[in-house]
């Protein structure tokens, strides 16, 4: 898979983030890793350093009645799949992500989707 996201870069977009959507009552479960290198069915890691090449990191986020599971693989797209009621859930639309910074911006949007804003927690 051709990279076009550096996924260590990426995986820092989450970090940034992970006290400012716990502070507003939602749980960030661990960053997962997949490992191109491992063979079928691939075993999704916790600690990046087990990790020889890296092709998807994912985060799943819950609370406030909400969840949102988000992989982005390295090739430049996302897999997202959220639940914000029991007439609301599915996968979301994604665009292409060329960057650490586009899918940090993404992941900004994913959350107010599927939790609302979180406007009122400081940044």
């Amino acid at each position: 898979m051709e990279r076009v996201v550096d996924l260590d870069e990426a995986v820092l977009e989450v970090e940034r983030r992970r006290n400012r959507w716990e502070e507003a009552g939602l749980t960030v479960g661990p960053v997962t890793w997949r490992d191109e290198e491992q063979k079928w069915p691939q075993q999704l890691e916790r600690d990046r350093t087990t990790v020889a090449k890296s092709d998807s990191l994912g985060v799943v986020l819950t609370g406030l009645g909400g969840e949102l599971s988000v992989v982005l693989f390295r090739g430049g797209w996302t897999d997202v799949d959220y639940f914000a009621g029991i007439d609301d859930a599915g996968a979301l639309p994604t665009s292409e992500i060329d960057s650490a910074a586009t899918f940090g911006d993404q992941l900004d949007s994913y959350v107010t989707r599927v939790f609302g804003p979180l406007a009122d927690v400081a940044h």
